[in-house]
């Protein structure tokens, strides 16, 4: 059983995130997830406390369980990190080490491996700043899994589909197994 932090940000592809929690419940992991305020946007909280069974973390100011932040002891409490979908914003946050909502605080603060599964628009993929922070990101160990050529949200058949739940859920696995957290 591992701890599983599953970050997830504002883009149509939120919906299969729900499935990758599932298939991390059923291979009998912890999941806990945090979401940005877009992200609640596409798909409601409720559905992600559902499948995981812990309240989802989405305000940076909320009241923690115990004497450190929230975001700290998430942050502590993970064994592996993944966004998922991972929105060009977040990834330019990440890359500069920007901490302005409860997600981009966790993933500065972990120590655990961090995975990124991007989706959105092709022209945003293809944008060379998004593919500048995907190459650094990538150059610190950053685990980037896809995206997919296929259908997307605006109507156009391109480069820029988050990965499957199944594809992300063996490169988390992967990532787990390979890099455990540094303490």
């Amino acid at each position: 059983m591992k701890h599983v932090l599953l970050g997830v940000t504002g883009s149509i592809a939120a919906y299969k995130a729900a499935e990758l929690v599932r298939m991390f419940v059923d291979a009998g992991d912890e999941v806990r997830v945090a979401m940005t305020d877009a992200a609640c946007m596409f798909v409601a909280p409720l559905t992600f406390q559902t499948l995981s069974r812990y309240p989802v973390s989405i305000d940076s100011f909320a009241q923690p369980d115990g004497w450190k932040p929230g975001h700290i002891s998430l942050a502590d409490w993970a064994d592996v990190a993944v966004v998922a979908p991972a929105s060009a914003n977040t990834l330019a946050k990440m890359r500069c080490g920007i901490a302005d909502n409860l997600l981009s605080s966790l993933l500065l603060a972990t120590k655990a491996p961090v995975a990124v599964a991007p989706a959105m628009n092709v022209g945003m993929w293809e944008n060379p700043a998004t593919q500048e922070n995907i190459a650094a990101l990538a150059a610190r160990g950053i685990e980037v899994i896809g995206p997919e050529t296929g259908f997307l949200a605006c109507g156009t058949n391109a480069k820029g589909r988050m990965s499957s739940p199944a594809e992300i859920f063996e490169a988390v696995n992967r990532l787990a197994a390979a890099r455990p957290r540094v303490s």
